[in-house]
């Protein structure tokens, strides 16, 4: 039933002229509490990795959307204006605002940026996951960070990598001495115990220095990173486990000053953001992987298991490397506090029903 109004055509005017004002007064006070801020992202990959760099176009999409385009963040790929190995520098300094990148990159300025990434023989990405989330590690990572004016935040995993490519086989623990291989992080620390000379190059130089036999080996990710990357036509074999990384958490670095000023809602959006860009590079890993790893070798890559004298060998030292560091450096005995009796615990729990879930299920596949 429609009702008609009494009020006089001057009193209709008055209450849809207020109607307006209170519209008018609305939109700036929507601006206000969505200010318009512009940053830069720099990224420790190229463009060629869909899945590493496209960590950084996906949040700035999800911010973009989030705050009706108020909040803009500009990517940018390693090299375009930072170099890929010095993004934390960047942005502590206040260079840029953010960027995405390993922390383990950075272990020479303190071995306890590991604990954000992964350490050999760790954790896997949902142990990782469950640690920094549950486990305490998110605010470890934070209070490590605030000494470095960074805010960190988990944005992306490359799930379980590979060994790497390696222009000879690898038979026993002999054949690494001497060997140049790229690698990082404390991996390359550990396998400098074993007589590797480790590199520290940038995802996007690797292939030329394979190439060119400046480098014997290389690790870098994973067979969708690598297949992109072109590593098969100068290396042949392809080696696994990669065991200094059963997961390796890409973080989202904010400058702290810049973290703080922001509205407390748009924190909460990047943060929504980064969780949403991790569980989506998981997914996307678990996806193009397989596909890639039978291209890989159709193309001509022999796969191979490392030694087993490898890897007891370099579990050995990954325990006394930690020992060594964790009695010697109050950060990183800060972190392995938290993090060793966590990773005693996930193993028992994985041994007991994820593993032989996994072991018996896989062993089904031959001859299907």
């Amino acid at each position: 039933m429609s009702t008609i109004s009494t009020r006089s055509p001057a009193s209709r005017r008055g209450v849809l002229g207020a109607g307006l004002a209170g519209a008018a007064l609305a939109t700036p006070a929507l601006a206000q509490a969505n200010p318009k801020i512009s940053w830069r992202l720099t990224s420790s990959y190229p463009k060629s990795l869909e899945t590493l760099f496209g960590l950084s176009t996906q949040v700035a999409k999800r911010v973009a959307e989030a705050t009706d385009g108020q909040f803009q963040i500009q990517t940018f790929a390693a090299g375009e204006i930072v170099p890929a190995l010095q993004a934390l520098d960047a942005i502590q300094n206040g260079t840029i605002e953010c960027g995405h990148t390993l922390s383990s990159f950075y272990i020479g300025k303190d071995p306890a940026f590991a604990f954000d990434t992964s350490l050999p023989f760790g954790l896997n990405t949902r142990q990782h996951n469950a640690w920094l989330y549950q486990g305490g590690g998110r605010e470890l990572v934070a209070e490590f960070m605030k000494g470095h004016n960074v805010h960190a935040i988990p944005s992306g995993n490359t799930g379980a990598q590979m060994g790497g490519w390696f222009r000879k086989e690898i038979k026993s623990l002999a054949d690494l001495r001497g060997l140049k291989f790229r690698i990082a992080g404390l991996g390359g620390t550990i396998m400098a115990r074993l007589g590797v000379v480790p590199q520290q190059i940038a995802g996007g130089d690797i292939y030329p220095s394979l190439e060119r036999g400046t480098i014997d080996a290389a690790e870098f990710s994973g067979p969708a990173d690598d297949e992109k990357l072109g590593f098969q036509r100068v290396a042949k074999y392809y080696y696994y486990p990669g065991f200094w990384e059963g997961c390796a958490n890409v973080s989202f670095f904010v400058n702290l000053e810049r973290w703080n000023a922001l509205p407390a809602h748009y924190r909460a959006i990047v943060e929504a953001a980064c969780a949403e860009a991790l569980a989506l590079s998981v997914a996307k890993y678990d996806h193009l992987n397989p596909d890639a790893l039978f291209r890989l070798v159709a193309s001509g890559a022999e796969l191979r298991a490392f030694p087993q004298d490898v890897l007891a060998a370099a579990f050995k030292e990954a325990q006394a490397l930690y020992g060594e560091l964790a009695a010697s450096n109050a950060n990183f005995k800060k972190f392995y506090d938290s993090w060793l009796p966590y990773w005693r615990k996930e193993q028992i729990w994985f041994r007991v029903a994820e593993l032989p879930f996994d072991a018996f299920t896989s062993s089904q596949v031959q001859g299907r």
